[in-house]
């Protein structure tokens, strides 16, 4: 079978080889590819491996010989899978493979926010510490412990579970929002509704998937509901968090701090107003991309491919 890849070089920058992948088929793989471009590279292809790249409807009609659609993510929403259903074409994503590495990196947002480390290095470095009157000082006015304080999640999937048991470890109060509120966990968390994490929340993390229901659903309005020293974190989907009213908040001080890994467009456009926001962390999409979780998203999906050959295919999203 033809296997072709369209982006393959985030999940491979050169340290992540494909050698799974290669033995189940003949391999080709574009480090990245315009959607211009998909017909032309994927016209011969059996099965097609995407990130990012787009597999609209019109573009998928144009690819008789498709049989099979591996997704490098856990979100699918790049492809049209209403299309797949009606055509008989399987899509598979990876739904477990960067639990860790998210919740890990939220920590690490969080952290910084309270601790900022790297800011008094850079400001010692810079002679701050030994023109100091006292023997030490600090720049951070949230300079704060995490025991004690309440984080609110919203989304209560397996990396807001693994976040919540971060949190539990650090001794803090887990409020947790999930549609289905089926979560057991071996730690104390209580349910709520968003306005409720809003509102009593010291830090907000967004862990939802981006559907018509949570688009925008942190507005203006939901930033008001907000204490004035919380810090909102989002690693899941950019659209979530209407920018503009974000931007506005941080900048006018209606809440301390922000961390965005996400944005509505990738890469970031230069209009975006978070690039000018105050108190904001803006990292380049990376919550993901530890080694590790590289290595099990290729494992994951060398094993969806492997399935679909077998005719028993796993990990199948619906329309």
């Amino acid at each position: 079978m033809n296997i072709t890849v369209l982006d393959g070089h985030t999940l491979n920058p050169g340290d992540n080889p494909w050698t799974t992948i290669e033995a189940l088929g003949n391999l080709t793989v574009h480090d990245r590819t315009t959607p211009d471009e998909i017909v032309a590279r994927a016209k011969d292809a059996d099965i097609i491996l995407t990130n990012k790249c787009p597999l609209s409807a019109a573009t998928l009609s144009q690819l008789p010989k498709l049989k099979f659609i591996a997704v490098l993510a856990t979100g699918y929403n790049i492809v049209d899978t209403a299309y797949c259903a009606e055509k008989s074409i399987p899509v598979s994503n990876v739904p477990i493979y960067s639990t860790d590495a998210v919740a890990e990196f939220v920590f690490a947002l969080v952290l910084d926010f309270y601790k900022r480390p790297a800011l008094h290095s850079t400001l010692s470095h810079e002679g701050a510490w030994e023109t100091s009157k006292d023997f030490c000082f600090w720049e951070n006015p949230h300079f704060n412990e995490l025991a004690g304080k309440t984080l609110g999640i919203i989304g209560f999937g397996r990396i807001g579970q693994r976040l919540g048991e971060l949190a539990a470890a650090f001794k803090m109060n887990i409020l947790a929002h999930s549609r289905s509120r089926s979560a057991v966990t071996a730690y104390p968390f209580t349910w709520a509704s968003t306005d409720e994490i809003l509102e009593q929340s010291d830090i907000v993390s967004l862990h939802c998937p981006l559907t018509p229901e949570t688009l925008g659903m942190i507005s203006a309005a939901s930033l008001a509901k907000m204490k004035p020293t919380a810090f909102l974190v989002n690693t899941a989907r950019g659209p979530l968090i209407d920018e503009q009213a974000l931007a506005d908040a941080l900048n006018s001080g209606q809440i301390a701090g922000a961390a965005c890994d996400v944005v509505s467009a990738e890469p970031i456009l230069p209009t975006n107003p978070l690039l000018r926001a105050k108190n904001l962390t803006l990292t380049p999409h990376i919550a993901w991309a530890a080694y590790e979780a590289r290595q099990r998203l290729m494992a994951i999906t060398a094993e969806n491919i492997a399935a679909f050959q077998s005719g028993k295919p796993i990990n199948l999203v619906a329309p």
